[in-house]
């Protein structure tokens, strides 16, 4: 049976989500990707080669993507004359196949509060261009330098990214004081609030704020791991996209007695925010199959719910129901 004209509307303000009750059926967009009860980026600053030789490792025997944001003056120089190691473009172009983010921290590592609107612009531009031409794709976010900012610097740095590190939970060692305990009572807070974490690392065994015993942070890691039915770790553009769009998205749905006809609506631009959201339903009867612009969609069953993920740009999707 073919959808009929019954209109419902789906909003959402900020971060609250709204269920529809119809009769026996509850659907709405999860928080989080796969409906995970929090999220957190793991970000590293200012390129250090440890981030490389350390870090990316761990993260690829856990299955965790990250963050690197980078200064391409600074790259370019080699370290420049703080002669600290850094990572090489061939070594960040592995790592971005692998699917971590390397992106802006502006050229030179310039902090962009009270600048000149040609200097801010300038320090953005020299960064996205290199990255893009060495990397093979231009930053979607950014990170500001010293994390000094003013409206002029969020106003141009934000405009055609999913987002710029606006906050940020230090992870490392004396200045943050990062320890096993701290960070699993971190974690712990995490899971009972519900919120996206953007985390900030610059050095593991030297440079800034280096770790006092790095096993702190692999430790930490690994903790997550254990948590990863209720923890989505990503990248800073991958979740910073998909809470936009879930912010953004409408869903019209027309029901029948034998199927759901679900409308995702958002008026973003594909181009730049692109993601699946995870959709739940909560209904009584058995769910035959699941379709969208004439895909099949994978189901998921979880406790009382059943998850799937959706296009926001491919139109209709049509959840038919067993007699």
């Amino acid at each position: 049976m073919g959808c009929i004209t019954v209109l419902f509307l789906l909003g959402f303000v900020n971060t609250c989500l709204s269920n529809i009750p119809m009769n026996d059926v509850e659907i709405w967009i999860a928080d989080y990707k796969d409906d995970k009860q929090c999220a957190i980026s793991y970000t590293f600053d200012d390129g250090l080669l440890e981030h490389y030789t350390l870090v990316y490792p761990q993260l690829e025997k856990l299955g965790f993507k990250a963050t690197f944001w980078i200064c391409g003056k600074i790259i370019e120089s080699k370290g420049g004359t703080t002669g600290i190691p850094r990572m090489t473009w061939d070594q960040m172009k592995e790592m971005a196949r692998n699917g971590h983010e390397i992106s802006n921290h502006g050229w030179s590592h310039l902090v962009l509060r009270n600048k000149e609107e040609s200097t801010i612009r300038t320090e953005i531009a020299l960064n996205d261009s290199i990255i893009t031409t060495k990397i093979g794709k231009r930053p979607l976010t950014f990170c500001y330098p010293g994390n000094f900012v003013d409206e002029r610097a969020i106003r141009i740095a934000s405009r055609g990214r999913v987002g710029t590190r606006l906050k940020q939970y230090a992870i490392g060692g004396e200045k943050s004081q990062s320890t096993q305990e701290g960070l699993n009572n971190w974690l712990d807070e995490l899971l009972r609030t519900k919120q996206w974490a953007v985390t900030m690392t610059h050095g593991i065994t030297y440079g800034y704020d280096h770790f006092i015993e790095p096993s702190v942070l692999w430790n930490h890691l690994e903790q997550v791991k254990s948590k990863q039915d209720s923890v989505w770790v990503d990248t800073f553009q991958s979740i910073a996209t998909y809470v936009k769009v879930r912010e953004n998205t409408i869903l019209d749905i027309q029901k029948s007695d034998l199927d759901l006809c679900i409308i995702p609506r958002t008026s973003l631009d594909d181009k730049i925010y692109r993601t699946n959201l995870t959709l739940v339903v909560k209904v009584n009867k058995k769910i035959a199959h699941i379709v969208q612009n004439g895909k099949k969609i994978m189901m998921k069953k979880r406790k009382d719910v059943i998850l799937f993920d959706i296009n926001p740009y491919e139109g209709e999707i049509l959840i038919t129901f067993q007699e």
